[in-house]
């Protein structure tokens, strides 16, 4: 069954590792038969994969558009989903999804998963941030109980003469 895309201009895709730009107000494309197709929204550069979960993506991205070298992508892949797997065990459930889709030739589906993983490593790192703050309030919150205008008070009492 043909996909039909139709694209505005500037959008990206690429078709079998050829990135496609439209030059036009609108373009309208129909893909014919099988092809490892993503859409900009889903294309991950180098450059942006610099989070554990953004390597596991780029490394599975890759092995999805560039079949020929799959297999040293898929290594790097393994290896990346393990260490976020160690580093992160709330991700257990999503690792092992990716896994089983990539393990069934499934790539694309994979790809799709590890955009949770991805949501995931957001989620996490919000809630550490929302921690570590609290924990910068409740330290300057201390100083401040520490060095309040009752002790203040005291210190400029004992300072003045009498």
């Amino acid at each position: 069954m043909p996909l039909k895309l139709e694209m505005k201009m500037g959008d990206r895709i690429i078709i079998n590792g050829a990135v496609v730009e439209v030059a036009s107000p609108h373009a309208k494309i129909i893909v014919l038969n099988q092809a490892a197709l993503l859409r900009g929204k889903e294309i991950l550069s180098e450059e942006q994969a610099v989070t554990p979960a953004t390597r596991v993506y780029f490394a599975l991205q890759s092995a999805y558009l560039f079949p020929d070298f799959a297999e040293q992508y898929l290594q790097q892949f393994e290896e990346f989903v393990e260490q976020y797997r160690l580093a992160c065990p709330s991700a257990g459930e999503i690792v092992e999804k990716i896994k089983d889709e990539v393990s069934n030739g499934q790539l694309y589906r994979g790809l799709k998963k590890a955009q949770e993983l991805v949501g995931h490593q957001q989620g996490v790192l919000h809630e550490f941030e929302e921690q570590l703050l609290a924990m910068v309030d409740d330290d300057i919150e201390g100083e401040s109980i520490e060095s309040g205008p009752g002790n203040e008070s005291a210190s400029v009492t004992d300072a003045t003469p009498s």
